[in-house]
């Protein structure tokens, strides 16, 4: 050292979450994520318009190709530990958001598994409020058909119960809204056969609920009694629900999916999603997938899929492309349709929620 300077001594206050492994090695990692300052010209979401009148098309315009290199500044994160800690319920990452969205079935034999999610629900939102105190949520649910109701029973109006129809409690009275009827929309007016038939309460005039909601298991029970008269497209309709149309000022569901929030979706349906076949949905798992991608700005980690299908086969059953999507992200979940109780699915997957929160970084 030369004569007359003085080092310069830096102590970083690091604390290992464990104890130190071995010499050579170092519990500390660094790990350098690239953030997107600029916004892809499209969004692989297709071309759909959210306004009255016009056409609709979803995944089958979707690209396959691969995301757009990310052209922002480089941000150095240093992760200390392996262990997750969420701390007050407010972990950096998340900032306290998480988007729910729920996409039902309404393929025929629905109706005891639909019964089966709503048991689960209370316990779901039990380990939410438990694990995440005072996080701000969104929960929607959308279901797989865009017709409402029941076509049988709108030809037979107004006396349904009278004819072939056979669902005594029919709304004829009611008329379906423009939003009612698109694919993705948030659900509020279940109806057909073994629906609800009702309106559900939703605070604020809005098609899914948000932290506050009044009786929200009540009113999540309601949206959620989909019934058993329609499609299974639930790839189709995850992927329309998250479309950056429906979600903008003026859409069907504005402002439900945040950019800063980490996206939980749970798919429910008794049937594989087939291409090609009566219900099954346009595009591809590769398709579904780069939708997902775009609508949370490329950061797969974002998101965390919970399939609840029928999933008899170990792995993914070659015509069962939703599991096939889900193996496609980094935290995605499979699980029996057929188990009595959906309560421990939502217990493992809140899990995921919470490695998911820590890892996010929010676009900036």
């Amino acid at each position: 050292m030369r004569p007359g300077i003085r080092p310069l001594i830096l102590i970083l206050g690091l604390t290992p979450a464990c104890p130190l492994p071995n010499a050579g090695s170092s519990p500390f990692t660094t790990t350098v994520v690239m953030l997107s300052s600029a916004e892809s010209t499209g969004d692989g979401l297709g071309t759909t318009t959210d306004e009255p009148g016009t056409s609709t098309s979803t995944t089958a315009e979707l690209s396959t190709g691969a995301a757009s290199s990310d052209t922002g500044a480089t941000t150095l994160i240093l992760d200390v530990g392996a262990d997750h800690d969420l701390g007050d319920g407010k972990p950096v990452g998340c900032k306290g958001k998480i988007d729910f969205l729920f996409v039902i079935s309404r393929y025929a034999g629905m109706e005891g598994f639909q019964t089966q999610l709503r048991d689960a629900f209370p316990k779901f939102i039990d380990t939410i409020e438990a694990k995440f105190a005072d996080f701000d949520y969104h929960i929607m649910v959308v279901d797989g058909d865009p017709y409402w109701g029941l076509s049988t029973c709108d030809e037979q109006c107004p006396t349904p119960g009278a004819g072939l129809c056979g669902v005594t409690d029919y709304p004829c009275d009611y008329t379906p809204t423009y939003c009612d009827t698109k694919l993705g929309a948030g659900t509020v007016f279940p109806a057909g056969g073994n629906a609800v038939n009702k309106p559900c309460n939703i605070d604020g005039d809005r098609r899914y609920m948000v932290t506050g909601q009044t009786d929200l298991k009540k009113t999540f029970a309601c949206a959620a009694q989909v019934g058993s008269s329609g499609s299974s497209w639930v790839a189709e309709a995850m992927v329309a629900a998250l479309h950056s149309n429906i979600n903008d000022p003026g859409g069907c569901n504005p402002d439900f999916l945040r950019k800063d929030a980490l996206l939980m979706v749970t798919l429910i349906s008794n049937t594989y999603d087939q291409e090609g076949k009566p219900g099954g949905s346009t595009g591809t798992p590769e398709t579904w997938t780069t939708a997902v991608r775009k609508a949370k700005g490329d950061d797969m980690r974002s998101v965390v899929l919970l399939n609840i299908g029928d999933t008899m086969v170990p792995g993914c059953h070659s015509e069962d492309r939703v599991c096939q999507m889900i193996k496609m992200f980094p935290f995605g979940l499979t699980k029996e349709i057929w188990e009595g109780d959906y309560g421990p699915f939502f217990d493992e997957a809140t899990d995921l929620v919470e490695t998911a929160c820590a890892d996010f970084v929010p676009p900036q």
